[in-house]
């Protein structure tokens, strides 16, 4: 590394590694005077055509000036960065900056030439563009604020890259060159390409994992058993499509087959490209293996091996010295310590897990950091009664273990685009950056389903080897913040199945209004029970009598179903005892054939007891194998179910021949509780996605003063890091906003009380704010409505007998605002989640039971009405027992106010408003505290980079 004196110190916080468009990786670094020979060597690979575009000339080899003047830079002026891969470049971009006349300046000069040069081998994988926003990121950081480009007109390729990016720019042509000017200010288009191009490069990056055309297994062992021969022989029992190879570095020489797999010592043996590696070698011989893998250009690693993070620190720095020597060649790792991956579609069938059994095809991905939950819910998917049916099987599965390189945030990149996904279930341990998180969330809730279920939520402590980023924020307003990204979280993997499996082939519902109809009037008063629980609209149970046929299901579900009055249907079922019954496969055909007449409601069945029942309802798509059947009970018409009572669970069930293409297939579930808390599920997230549909918007407020704002702001922080802003500033800030604060006036003697009352005007009121006392109303510290002068030295004896002197009361004399409901507003930037607003009643209980809502901030003015509803005592706001409605319209603005200020100066880290009292017209701000400190980096706003190791 550079160390003259005359250099600024190595930037190593440039460092990063990207994803690049075909889904293999890269590391982006400063070029140092240490890097003479690569760049020599990467100038004689490249071509003489794209040497011509660099330097306008034909230029073959680089001088010796050529190299020092590329090789040393004082990182503020003049800066270089490389691409790597396997330690050499395969690209490079360097600014120089430059004033007003075009000759090298230094600051204050905020404008800089920028050029690239890129391999041939390597162009067309979107190198330059993840170049170009680590090169602007840099200048930013170094106070540049516009680069200009001069490129040949017939250079189209950089051309486009400029062009491409998003910046505003503008764009001349003069002396046969092109010349490129853009501003480096992050701009919504540049945003949205730059989110673009990220979810391109991770979804390839997975898909490359998940559909590769070769596997090869390291640490295949020579006799059975074992971790690698297991997993040799589930990909090759499952048929898989591509090529398959056994490796051993102990096989015998000569040895050319293991199972009947094509075996070799070292994957260098191989004859042809390797797309993924399944590695199940000791943690200590992993590092060779990587090597081996990535000079014979292996895309990506399942490592299975154990004893990384999670066996301490020793195992921990093993697992970072793996995740950046992985990368060095290009490859990305699901694991270590990783449970493996399958995807059963046809053109693929791999299943490179430690599962026995590749799951039936079907519509579910299933994502889970946990080897131990992930078997669970396949064993779950697979289960046949005594419990909830699979209605439908998995199209991919990826269980991440240490989660050390491949997050859910990667495979949602996936799942999102992927047409045989149509619902998302994640069980997670934690969650690296939910702020990506978040932004990934809202974008596939809005086109398909993603369930979540969090473990190690209540302790906050991630599992060993997971790399998360410390929040402040607890776990039920990281669910509150999930659920207003579209997510539909759950408490427990069986909850996530529930719900899973009914998204999965049942439509969503229009509405809460939900029909219930069965053959036991008890299950139908308890499923009508739990749907008042679930804040759903129940029609009262129509009980069909135990003696119900079919036929008779079929007549009841039909009427159901065409009454427009009715969004979704439970039917409940309980076995019949009837000579000569035609079993329960004449029910589930009878139910099946209604509800495919209205296929716009969905349909969940409870059952009680009858196994056969869920086994026919789920028929052709449940996920476990399906055992033969010579003969097949009659099915009953599809117009015309006979009218026999239902079997016993005796019967035998519904064969998967026999159940038609396509067929509208029913959840059924063992509990009423159960089904009717996922259809509640179901119709919350179905209500999200109508919402997010008009999203609303951010309010202008012509009162408003930014400026005026940022500049109070600027001279705050200019006394230091960090500050929790006096009454009067706070005031002053607030004010720019619109946001009016009562004042309160110091009252150190009764004879101060007395004559700041005098000043605000009778009637006041007299509180205690000594941080004990403060906002508790409820210990005796606050005395309201006092009219006149003797009242309030009454109350100032009163106060100073109960709790002491003055000096430890600290109290204050407030002017009375009209009587109303008390409410707190909260904002805070979570270095993890970002800026969240929250909103609750003021009070004791209130924070005794949690009951606060939360939004992200921006708030829109929709999201601010739902945030007032959301609470649970929501109801006082609103007239509750007679009393008079509160201004509702004025809380949603403040609300927005406060948004606002967050959102347009990130310096602001914290606002409490405290209590807020909503009157019938209008509101009141009784109390108010800002903290201001220098804004954390938004990593979201700059270039994409890996998870650093």
């Amino acid at each position: 590394m550079q160390t003259s004196p005359d250099r600024h110190e190595y930037p190593a916080h440039w460092e990063a590694d990207v994803v690049l468009r075909d889904g293999g990786t890269a590391r982006i670094r400063p070029i140092t005077v240490d890097d003479a020979d690569r760049l020599v060597s990467f100038y004689e690979q490249v071509s003489d055509e794209s040497k011509y575009y660099r330097f306008f000339a034909p230029y073959p080899r680089l001088s010796a000036k050529d190299v020092h003047r590329f090789t040393h830079h004082d990182f503020v002026d003049r800066v270089g960065l490389a691409a790597t891969v396997g330690g050499e470049f395969i690209a490079t971009v360097r600014y120089d900056r430059i004033g007003a006349d075009g000759t090298p300046a230094s600051a204050p000069a905020d404008e800089a030439e920028v050029a690239f040069l890129v391999q041939d081998a390597h162009q067309g994988r979107g190198v330059a563009s993840a170049l170009l926003e680590h090169i602007g990121a840099v200048a930013r950081e170094r106070g540049i604020r516009r680069f200009a480009a001069e490129v040949l007109p017939a250079n189209n390729k950089m051309i486009k890259v400029f062009t491409d990016a998003g910046y505003t720019q503008k764009r001349s042509f003069e002396d046969g060159v092109v010349r490129l000017e853009f501003d480096l200010e992050p701009t919504d288009r540049s945003l949205a390409v730059q989110y673009a191009r990220e979810h391109r490069a991770e979804a390839r990056s997975v898909q490359r994992l998940l559909a590769p055309g070769s596997v090869a297994v390291i640490g295949a062992g020579r006799t059975p058993g074992g971790v690698g021969r297991s997993v040799l022989g589930n990909i090759r029992d499952a048929g898989y499509t591509g090529r398959l190879f056994a490796v051993n570095r102990a096989l015998p020489e000569g040895q050319k087959e293991l199972d009947g797999v094509p075996a070799h010592r070292s994957v260098r043996d191989i004859d042809g490209p390797v797309d993924l590696a399944v590695v199940a070698v000791p943690a200590e011989h992993v590092t060779e293996v990587v090597t081996e893998c990535g000079e014979h250009g292996v895309q990506g690693l399942v490592v299975v091996s154990a004893g990384y993070a999670e066996s301490g620190p020793e195992g921990r720095e093993r697992q970072r010295a793996l995740v950046r020597h992985a990368r060095t060649y290009g490859m990305r790792i699901i694991g270590p310590n990783a449970f493996g991956i399958i995807n059963t579609s046809p053109e693929v069938r791999l299943n490179a897990s430690l599962a026995p059994e590749m799951p039936r095809p079907g519509r579910i991905g299933l994502f889970a950091q946990s080897g131990a939950i992930g078997i669970a819910l396949l064993s779950r998917l697979h289960r046949r009664g005594g419990g909830v049916t699979g209605v439908t099987g998995v199209s991919t599965f990826v269980s991440s273990g240490n989660r050390a390189d491949v997050s859910g945030n990667d495979v949602l990149q996936y799942w999102y685009e992927d047409p045989d996904t149509d619902v998302v279930l994640m069980y997670l341990e934690s969650i690296g950056n939910p702020r990506k998180f978040a932004r990934l969330a809202r974008r596939t809730a809005a086109a398909k389903p993603l369930v979540v279920v969090q473990g190690a939520r209540y302790d906050g402590a991630a599992p060993q080897g997971h790399a998360v980023r410390a929040t402040r924020l607890p776990h039920a307003t990281v669910s509150a913040l999930l659920r207003q990204a579209g997510v539909i979280r759950v408490d427990t993997i069986t909850e996530l199945v529930d719900a899973g499996l009914l998204l999965a082939r049942q439509p969503l519902p229009g509405g809460p209004r939900v029909a219930i109809l069965g053959n036991s009037e008890s299950l139908g008063l308890l499923t009508y029970d739990a749907c008042l629980a679930e804040g759903l609209r129940p029609h009262p149970p129509q009980d069909l009598t135990t003696a119900a046929s079919a036929a008779d299901f079929h007549a009841a579900l039909s009427h159901a179903l065409a009454d427009d009055r009715c969004d979704a249907v439970v039917v409940t079922a309980i076995p019949a005892v009837g000579e000569g019954s035609v079993g329960d496969a004449a029910l589930a055909q009878a139910l099946r054939s209604a509800s495919a007449a209205a296929p716009a409601k969905p349909v969940l069945v409870v059952h009680v007891e009858l196994g056969g029942l869920a086994e026919a309802l789920s028929a052709a798509a449940s996920t476990a194998p399906q055992a033969a059947s010579d003969s097949a009970p009659q099915a009953a018409s599809d117009n015309s179910p006979q009218k026999t009572p239902i079997s016993t669970p005796a019967a035998t069930q519904l064969p998967a021949a026999e159940a038609p293409e396509g067929a509208h297939l029913i959840p059924a579930y063992p509990a009423a509780e159960r089904a009717v808390r996922a259809l509640g599920q179901a119709v919350a997230y179905a209500q999200w996605r109508r919402d997010a549909a008009e999203p609303g918007k951010v309010p202008e407020y012509e009162d408003i003063n930014e400026r005026g704002a940022a500049a109070l702001i600027d001279g705050l922080l200019a006394r230091g890091q960090g500050l929790t802003l006096g009454t009067d500033d706070t005031c002053d800030l607030l004010g720019h906003y619109g946001i009016q604060v009562h004042r309160a006036l110091p009252a150190p003697t009764p004879d101060a009380a007395a004559e700041a009352a005098r000043d605000l005007g009778y009637p006041v009121a007299l509180k205690a704010t000594a941080p004990h006392l403060r906002h508790r109303a409820d210990l005796g510290g606050v005395r309201l409505d006092l009219a006149d002068e003797e009242q309030l030295r009454r109350s100032y004896a009163e106060l100073t007998e109960l709790f002491g002197a003055p000096e430890e009361l600290r109290p204050v004399v407030q002017r009375m605002a009209p009587r109303g409901v008390d409410v707190v507003v909260r904002a805070v930037i979570d270095p993890a989640a970002g800026a969240v607003l929250s909103f609750g009643l003021a009070g004791a209980a209130s924070q005794l039971l949690g009951d606060t809502a939360h939004r992200l901030i921006p708030v829109t003015d929709r999201e601010a009405h739902s945030l007032v509803r959301s609470i649970r005592t929501a109801p006082l706001l609103f007239g509750w027992r007679g009393s008079a409605p509160a201004d509702t319209h004025a809380l949603e603005e403040l609300l927005l106010r406060v948004s606002r200020l967050v959102d347009d100066h990130p310096e602001v880290v914290a606002v409490t408003l405290e209590p807020v009292v909503v009157a019938s017209h209008g509101l009141s701000v009784l109390g108010a505290s800002v903290r201001l400190a220098h804004p954390p980096a938004r990593d979201d706003l700059g270039p994409r980079t890996l998870p650093a190791y």
